[in-house]
């Protein structure tokens, strides 16, 4: 009876440390979802009225649509996978400091038809933390959506046939995959100006396509994936552009790398090592694309407002990991 009754006090110790833990948890939440909407506020500038919503006619809602991304922004910050399980501890925990929540189900409907605002909110911050470089990265990484053996099962983008995951091959890590590929650019800094995601079948050489239009009297640092005598002549001739990719070891005119290239190129490689490590881009439970393509950019945005708190605090800004605490 001694050893029943010990057992029981200890269990019940664990319970109640673990209900704390919790509750501390939340709190912490709490206070940085008012930091990042205050951030929200300071950069939404006139794309949102008084309460915080994007002007449109109809009821206005009580939850404003800052609200709905700085939450989204902060729940990819703490590392919240499920959204069942945000909401539950969201109603049982911070019932006060959230009285006008919204339900899970208008949450991500919202979501999604704020991404927009809130890309355009991350784009802004992005500027202000480097606004004025001009030796910007660029790579592509792979999404998985799923495990090879269930590709031909594979649900998402049956509803929308121009977004649907195809296979792909990373050379540098030797992968086979079925999904998508998320390219991007960021300064030497380590922040990400912009990005895009399309099937994992689409080279690399395709989104320098759209780079043209963004970026002018700069220069870009990639890898032997952009190698293109043609693309490098393009974007030069047409907004000052250069292309900086390493030779290959059998290719006429060798040269060796230039030393931005060594210097600055390992940047968005960290950068893709914390989206994996840190806010878990690898786990992803999107069960359609236009999901998947939402959650993609609320980490983003995630680790672009965590480098902005560290900025303004005075700190490394690659150190995202302890940035909220």
């Amino acid at each position: 009876m001694g050893k029943l009754h010990n057992s029981q006090i200890i269990s019940k110790l664990v319970v109640t440390k673990l209900l704390s833990t919790i509750a501390l948890l939340m709190r912490n939440f709490i206070a940085n979802f008012v930091r990042i909407l205050e951030i929200c506020k300071d950069f939404a500038g006139n794309r949102v009225n008084e309460h915080g919503n994007v002007p449109r006619c109809g009821v206005v809602p009580k939850f404003s649509d800052l609200e709905v991304i700085a939450l989204g922004i902060t729940a990819e910050a703490f590392g919240f996978d499920s959204e069942n399980l945000l909401f539950h501890r969201l109603h049982n925990e911070c019932k006060e400091d959230l009285p006008n929540l919204i339900s899970r189900r208008q949450f991500n409907a919202r979501r999604k038809l704020t991404a927009r605002l809130a890309e355009e909110i991350r784009k802004d911050v992005a500027i202000a933390i480097d606004g004025s470089e001009d030796v910007f990265c660029i790579d592509s990484k792979p999404v998985k959506v799923c495990q090879n053996a269930r590709a031909k099962r594979c649900a998402m983008g049956r509803d929308n046939t121009d977004a649907r995951p195809d296979w792909g091959y990373c050379a540098s890590q030797g992968l086979h995959y079925y999904g998508y590929k998320l390219h991007a650019v960021c300064g030497i800094r380590g922040v990400i100006h912009s990005y895009d995601m399309t099937a994992a079948s689409v080279h690399d050489l395709h989104y320098l396509k759209d780079v043209r239009w963004e970026y002018h009297d700069c220069m870009m640092l990639g890898d032997k994936g952009y190698l293109s005598t043609e693309i490098q002549k393009n974007l030069f001739e047409a907004t000052n552009i250069t292309l900086e990719v390493p030779y290959r070891l059998n290719q006429k005119n060798w040269r060796p790398p230039t030393w931005a290239y060594k210097k600055f190129r390992k940047r968005i490689e960290t950068i893709f090592s914390q989206l994996n490590d840190n806010l878990m881009m690898i786990r992803n439970y999107a069960k359609q694309s236009c999901g998947l393509f939402t959650r993609m950019a609320g980490k983003i945005a995630a680790m672009t407002f965590m480098q902005y708190v560290n900025f303004v605090n005075h700190r490394p800004i690659g150190q995202i990991k302890y940035s909220l605490i």
